[in-house]
């Protein structure tokens, strides 16, 4: 097929073509997938389809024109320009050829699973996205449970649309990215029944501190989206590195969050394809993974860090995005991307100072000392104490 990639053909080599999240997810599958790492299959629609869609009736044209001389500060004529380009592009058809290359591609993924129609995760992925000094995630939309080749086809094209929000047109306006020389291309992947399991977001650093010996892992109730977007308080696990790769188990914290709502998949037909729902209090009150999973996904957290790191031939920390499934209590990885506020601080941004006065007045000397990072304190806290690890 000319303008579709399946996630097993695609690695961090293709990002011109698919996009920084459909290459990353390409990668994973390539090198993660063979060593126990479990990542959904799915399929890139490439930018050059991005581009032929765009020469259908001189929509590129059009789009020059009206960003032409756009001030990322007037935030009034963003807004309109916005709003007639994603009418632009939603008004283009798209070429028959490139329509039965998606509906080809989606009927081989369904096939794969079992399914008549694979419910998907439709999910823009810029090729100007997600590196290290541009940071582009988030800018553009996503779409959890897509089902059927009509929702398929829409989702596509308010993906493609979404390159053109006025919130995505001023950031680039802003950092001097030529419009025109970004490009979408669209991740369609199969889902994973988060609704009735978890999801969250880890890093695979210390993201207050950028200490990077400690794993980060936020999770809630139902679909990710709620963790990602910042609507709910999630729970939180710190996970020591060096400890747990000597096959010890040190959760060194645990914090429960309040987790008021879950995403869920909306019955079939509804305006929406998700929705939030209340949690009930059992579930507000109980930790959304058990001890067992933390474990799981910082090991999951480390062997990307190290496989990217590699590829970087530098320390790159990583930003994950992972879910479990209700169903079959598996948990997959469903984006990785560098993380991208730690890791670009200068190393005295990084540090915190702390001042304290000796209790003795007679003592006029002050003690400066820099601080240790949480993850530090923590994990030295728990060593002092008369805690066993399990093993």
């Amino acid at each position: 097929m000319r303008y579709i990639k399946f996630f097993k053909e695609l690695n961090n080599k293709n990002v011109n073509l698919v996009g920084g999240k459909n290459a990353s997810i390409g990668e994973m599958f390539q090198e993660l997938v063979p060593i126990g790492i479990k990542v959904p299959d799915g399929f890139a629609i490439t930018s050059e389809a991005y581009w032929y869609l765009l020469e259908q009736g001189g929509a590129k044209q059009k789009i020059i024109e009206l960003l032409e001389n756009v001030d990322a500060t007037e935030i009034d004529v963003l807004k309109i320009r916005s709003k007639q380009i994603r009418e632009l592009i939603f008004g283009t058809p798209f070429p028959s050829d490139l329509r039965d290359e998606i509906f080809q591609a989606y009927e081989i993924l369904s096939q794969q699973y079992n399914m008549k129609e694979a419910d998907v995760a439709v999910r823009s992925s810029a090729t100007a996205e997600d590196l290290p000094d541009a940071s582009f995630a988030g800018q553009q939309d996503t779409y959890l449970n897509i089902k059927g080749k009509t929702e398929l086809i829409h989702y596509i094209k308010s993906c493609l649309a979404s390159l053109f929000t006025d919130r995505a047109i001023s950031y680039r306006a802003s950092r001097g990215f030529d419009h025109l020389k970004v490009a979408l291309s669209v991740g369609v992947q199969k889902m994973v029944r988060a609704d009735k399991g978890s999801a969250g977001v880890m890093f695979s650093i210390d993201t207050e501190t950028g200490f990077k010996d400690a794993v980060f892992i936020t999770s809630a109730w139902g679909l990710g989206e709620n963790v990602v977007g910042g609507t709910i308080n999630p729970d939180e696990f710190y996970v020591f590195k060096p400890t747990l790769e000597q096959n010890k188990r040190p959760i060194i914290k645990r914090q429960l969050g309040n987790k008021t709502q879950k995403m869920v998949y909306a019955p079939r037909g509804s305006e929406h394809p998700t929705r939030n729902i209340k949690t009930t209090k059992k579930e507000w009150q109980s930790f959304s993974l058990s001890d067992e999973d933390v474990l799981i996904l910082a090991k999951y957290a480390i062997e990307i860090e190290k496989h990217y790191s590699k590829e970087a031939k530098q320390y790159r920390p990583m930003d994950i995005e992972w879910a479990k499934d209700g169903d079959s209590g598996e948990i997959f990885i469903v984006q990785a991307r560098p993380e991208t506020v730690q890791s670009q601080k200068s190393k005295e941004e990084s540090q915190v100072f702390e001042k304290f006065k000796f209790k003795n007045p007679n003592e006029k000397k002050k003690l400066s000392y820099k601080a240790e990072p949480l993850a530090v304190k923590l994990a030295q806290e728990k060593c002092a104490s008369s805690m066993t690890w399990n093993t």
